[in-house]
C-alpha cells in the first residue's frame, strides 16, 4: 500500500511506515509544498496521505484518489480538506489536537509580551544604529501586569493563554460560543459578549476556531471598538480577521499593535502593507512549532495512518461517522 507524505518529515517517523513495510512516496522539501499538479498526480494511487495545513485536500483530489483509506493532517485545524467529500466517501481523517495547546499559548503569550514592550522594533532600532543615548520616554510600551485580557475562543489554548496571564495579575475576560464555567471557577475568567469584551480589553487574543461563522469576524467595526491603546494578538486563523481593516486600524492609531502567526493567505507576501507597518509584529504560523511538540504531531499523524490502514478507529478523528 502507499502512503503518500506531502513535506519532508523527520526519518524516526518515516521509519514508522518502512517497519510495516508500506511503499512510502515523500515529497523531499521541508519549508517547500509540494505542487497543487503533483499532489493531484501522487495522491491517485495513494491508500493514505499525510498531510499538513499549507495542501489543498480538495474535492477533486479526494474522488480521483481511488484507493484512498485515510488522510491523517498533522495539525490541529483541517479547514483545507473537504472533510464532506471525504466522509461521503467514507474515508476517516485524522488531526493533532490537544498535544500542541502548550506551544501555542506559549507563542500567543510571547507575541503579547513582544508587541506590547515592542522588542522586535528595539532590535531593529539598534540595528538601524538609531540608538544614541538612553531616552526618557525611547520606546515606550504597554503594562502588562494588571493589564485586562480578552480571549476571543475559550478552548484549551485559550485556556492555556488565560493560565499564563494569571502569573502577571492580569483581569481576564473571554468570548465563546458557550459558556465556560469551569473557566470562569478555575481561572476567574469573566464572560462577556464580543461588544464588551472588545471594549474593555487592553489585550485582545484572537483563538477562535476557522468556521464560517468567524470569517472575518474581526473587521473594522469590530477594531473602531477596541481602545486605541489596545494590543490584538491572531494566533488562530487568518481569515477570522479582515486583513485589510486591521491595517488601517494599525495605521490610523486606532489600536496599537497587533501580533499575528497565521494570515489569510499564507505564505504572506513580503510586500504586503501589514509588513510594512512598525507596530506589527509577524511570524510564519510557528505556533507550534518547539521540537517536542511537532514531533508528537508527527507521532499521531503516522499512528492515525498505520491505523487507518488497518480499518482500525482513529484516535483523534474529525469525521467519527465513519471511523468504525
Amino acid at each position: 500500500m502507499k502512503v503518500l507524505i506531502t513535506r519532508k518529515i523527520p526519518q524516526s517517523i518515516v521509519k514508522l511506515f518502512e517497519d510495516s513495510q508500506l511503499e512510502i512516496h515523500m515529497w523531499e522539501h521541508e519549508d517547500e509544498p509540494m505542487p497543487h499538479e503533483l499532489l493531484l498526480k501522487e495522491s491517485r494511487q495513494a491508500d493514505a496521505i499525510f498531510t499538513n495545513v499549507s495542501d489543498r485536500i480538495d474535492r477533486e483530489l479526494i474522488q480521483h484518489a481511488e484507493r484512498l483509506k485515510v488522510i491523517s493532517t498533522m495539525a490541529v485545524g483541517f479547514n483545507n480538506i473537504d472533510i464532506a467529500e471525504a466522509t461521503r466517501r467514507g474515508i476517516p481523517v485524522g488531526h493533532t489536537p490537544d498535544v500542541l495547546t502548550e506551544a501555542v499559548a506559549d507563542l500567543t503569550f510571547s507575541l503579547l509580551l513582544s508587541s506590547a514592550r515592542r522588542v522586535v522594533e528595539g532590535m531593529n532600532y539598534i540595528k538601524a544604529g538609531q540608538w544614541k543615548s538612553w531616552g526618557p520616554m525611547l520606546l515606550t510600551g504597554q503594562k502588562v501586569q494588571g493589564a485586562t485580557l480578552g480571549i476571543i475562543g475559550m478552548g484549551r489554548i485559550g485556556e492555556g493563554v488565560a493560565r499564563r496571564a494569571l502569573g502577571f495579575d492580569m483581569n481576564l475576560l473571554y468570548f465563546n460560543r458557550n459558556r465556560k464555567v469551569h473557566a470562569e471557577q478555575r481561572l476567574g475568567a469573566k464572560y462577556k459578549d464580543l461588544d464588551s469584551l472588545l471594549k474593555q480589553s487592553d489585550f485582545i487574543v484572537m483563538l477562535a476556531p476557522s468556521t464560517p461563522e468567524t470569517y472575518k469576524m474581526i473587521g473594522a467595526r469590530e477594531f473602531s471598538l477596541m481602545k486605541s491603546n489596545a494590543v490584538f494578538i491572531n494566533t488562530s486563523r487568518g481569515a477570522n480577521v479582515d486583513e485589510q481593516a486591521l491595517y488601517s486600524a494599525l495605521k490610523d492609531g486606532k489600536i496599537w499593535a497587533a501580533g499575528l502567526d497565521v494570515f489569510e493567505k499564507e505564505p504572506i507576501s513580503p510586500d504586503h502593507p501589514l509588513l510594512q507597518l512598525d507596530n506589527v509584529i509577524a511570524l510564519p504560523h510557528i505556533g507550534s512549532a518547539n521540537v517536542e511538540t511537532r514531533m508528537k504531531m508527527a507521532e499521531i499523524a503516522a499512528v492515525h495512518i498505520l491505523d487507518g490502514l488497518l480499518g482500525k478507529r482513529l484516535t483523534h478523528c474529525v469525521n467519527p461517522e465513519v471511523n468504525v
